[in-house]
């Protein structure tokens, strides 16, 4: 038993993953587990293999593996690669890193293309690449959609352009990780071969699962890649999943929460997912102007909807600041990753939030500056409260208009 004294009122954890589970996910969560070969779970696993697709904008396989996302990384190299295989990578911040560390201990070649951590993948940089390599050497373009550390989105739709402009048969693989249930994804309209995610992000559930969007080319790849794999491996997946059952133990509890997961993001409806996550990024990053401090992302073009990064002034440390936002408001934010380090904070905007938990973090920010004496302008969280006030009320006057 704690000593320390109760705190009242609920903990404020911003974030960017794992974010704040609803309770109508953890009461589904809660229940008894099943029998995994029997004739319930056959059940459950049919509906979630068959609606998960949904998300993904996709009509072909999505495998559910008991993993993080970098398991979904690591089982989208070793069933579509070979030992020696050049892999296209755009180093955008901590998560396109660490992909890249992946690859490189796989046996793989990364060829990176360097940012400043500022930006995302910009499109034309892989078309160039790509149209240099006329031996098709490289054998599939990897790109993060969400850079989670940085708070920088890449169009994934331009890339595919971009690609198709070169005319490269290389694979396109995307990590959605921190943008599948917040910003629009179309595994088949942008042709993307593989698309990895996780579940304790926009999915509102905790960490555990991980999901892998294979494209019928990739699974054509996976016939005559040469890298090792047993837990990873997309045929026993898919032979097993076409009757409702997975190839070892599932993780049934993170199912049930799946199950009700995808409801509530259907019920929503995904354009609304997509436009709430909008329109909250938006209303944090006028509050971050308004207070004078720096986005870290600096092209607009690249905001993230999930996360917006906060450059901290020079002179000021930015794991000092968490801690004392921490221990006054009970508000947990984001610490800055590698080359971040004590450079930034993040504050996440996604999963299970509305505007008065994003008001809520703001107001809980700025008094926090202001104790910790950290120079910054006022009014940070009544801009972005201006803001919210009228994109909240433009239903409103379209049905007063009708």
């Amino acid at each position: 038993m704690s000593h320390a004294p109760r705190r009242p009122g609920r903990h404020f954890l911003q974030i960017p993953g794992p974010t704040p589970i609803p309770e109508r996910i953890l009461a589904a969560m809660s229940r008894q587990v099943l029998d995994h070969r029997g004739p319930d779970f056959q059940q459950l696993g049919l509906r979630v293999l068959a609606n998960v697709k949904s998300l993904f904008k996709t009509k072909n396989h999505v495998i559910i593996y008991p993993s993080s996302g970098t398991g979904a990384w690591e089982a989208a190299f070793v069933n579509t690669l070979s030992p020696g295989d050049h892999v296209l990578m755009v180093e955008t911040g901590q998560f396109a890193l660490l992909w890249k560390v992946m690859a490189e201990r796989m046996g793989l070649i990364p060829d990176v293309i360097p940012t400043d951590w500022r930006i995302g993948a910009e499109a034309h940089l892989i078309g160039e690449k790509l149209a240099a390599d006329k031996a098709h050497k490289i054998k599939a373009v990897c790109v993060v959609h969400n850079e989670t550390s940085t708070g920088c989105r890449a169009h994934i739709d331009e890339v595919r352009k971009a690609m198709d402009s070169a005319g490269h048969p290389a694979l396109l693989m995307v990590d959605t990780i921190s943008s599948l249930g917040v910003m629009d994804l179309r595994h088949d309209e942008w042709g993307i071969d593989v698309t990895v995610s996780g579940s304790q992000k926009g999915m509102m559930l905790p960490p555990g699962l991980s999901f892998t969007a294979v494209s019928e080319k990739a699974l054509a790849a996976s016939k005559t890649a040469k890298l090792p794999r047993a837990f990873w491996q997309w045929d026993d997946m898919i032979s097993n999943n076409a009757n409702g059952f997975f190839p070892y133990t599932p993780a049934t509890s993170l199912l049930y929460g799946l199950d009700v997961a995808i409801d509530m993001l259907n019920e929503e409806g995904l354009d609304n997912v997509f436009a709430r996550h909008e329109r909250l990024a938006e209303a944090t990053r006028r509050a971050v102007k308004a207070w004078g401090l720096d986005i870290w992302c600096r092209d607009p073009k690249y905001y993230s909807a999930a996360v917006t990064t906060v450059a901290m002034p020079e002179g000021h440390n930015a794991d000092t600041f968490r801690k004392l936002v921490l221990d006054t408001f009970d508000m947990s934010l984001g610490t800055g990753l590698n080359k971040l380090a004590g450079k930034a904070f993040r504050i996440g905007h996604l999963g299970d939030t509305n505007e008065l938990t994003v008001m809520g973090a703001l107001s809980g920010v700025e008094m926090s500056l202001e104790i910790a004496r950290i120079p910054h302008k006022k009014g940070g969280a009544a801009a972005a409260m201006s803001y919210l006030a009228v994109a909240m009320a433009a239903p409103e006057k379209k049905l007063a208009a009708e």
